[in-house]
Formats: structure tokens, C-alpha cells, sequence
């Protein structure tokens, strides 16, 4: 089953149950699959529909920052909520020895020398990462590894 398959099940579970808040973030989930469907053109298998997901946390979590400046804490506690049912949809995320392990491995394979090879390195890393670190993180520690 794919990843569109269970997002739209859960949609139709959220309904029965009538648990309305859930049934809000998979609705504008789906509507956002179905956008960037419609952007690429062909349906999306699960690798981009991870990148939607991501996408999304990313947003919500650029939110939340600037909900916290304006002091909006009910607004930080419902798009909290919302980043959780999201993540229930990721894929488990990468520890930082995990991701270290693959910066070592991405900069062998590109015989990197130092910052001018981050790009070829960064483009190794970002698919196979995305949607389960966070990518400014990913390029901070690529950045240091190949500057040290």
C-alpha cells in the first residue's frame, strides 16, 4: 500500500471517528500531494510524497517561530499538534552518528577536498535524507567535515 493510499485511509478513519483536528492536517496534506501532483504531473511515488510531508513540518515549524515571537502559545500548541499527526507519515528519522557515518561515505565517493565539492557531497545526501533530518543541520555538519 502506498504512502497516498494510507494518508487517504486515515482521512476516511479521521472522518468515522469525527476527530476533526486530525482530519484538518491530513485534508491539507492531501490537498498539497494533489498540488504537487499536479505541478510534476504524474502521480507521486512515496520518496516524493515524503518530500511533501517534509515540506509541510518544515512550514509548520518555521510557524512556530514566529508564532513564539508574537506570543501566540495557543497557536504554537495547535500547530504542534499538527507537526505530530504529520510525523506519524515520516520515515524514522536519522541519528547524527547515522548521518555522519553517510557525510563520510558521500565524501569518499566524490573524492571531496574541501568546501568547493560541498554541492556534490549535498546532492549524495539530500535524497536519501530528506524527510528524516533536517536539512540546514545536514549542511552545517557537511560544511565542517569538509572545512576541518
Amino acid at each position: 500500500m502506498s504512502l497516498t493510499s494510507d494518508i487517504q485511509a486515515a482521512i476516511i478513519k479521521a472522518m468515522k471517528a469525527q476527530d476533526k483536528e486530525k482530519l484538518s492536517v491530513l485534508r491539507m496534506l492531501k490537498a498539497s500531494i494533489s498540488n504537487k501532483q499536479i505541478e510534476l504531473g504524474h502521480e507521486l511515488s512515496d520518496e516524493e510524497v515524503v518530500a511533501v510531508l517534509a515540506s509541510e513540518v518544515k512550514s509548520r515549524r518555521d510557524s512556530i517561530n514566529d508564532f513564539k515571537k508574537g506570543k501566540r502559545n495557543d497557536l504554537v500548541t495547535m500547530t504542534e499538534k499538527e507537526i505530530e499527526v504529520l510525523k506519524t507519515y515520516l520515515p524514522e528519522p536519522l541519528s547524527e552518528e547515522q548521518v555522519s557515518k553517510m557525510i563520510d561515505q558521500a565524501i569518499s565517493n566524490v573524492n571531496a577536498s574541501g568546501l568547493r565539492d560541498m554541492g556534490k557531497v549535498m546532492g549524495q545526501l539530500s535524497s536519501r535524507t530528506k524527510g528524516r533530518f533536517d536539512g540546514s543541520k545536514l549542511a552545517s555538519l557537511v560544511k565542517d567535515k569538509l572545512g576541518a
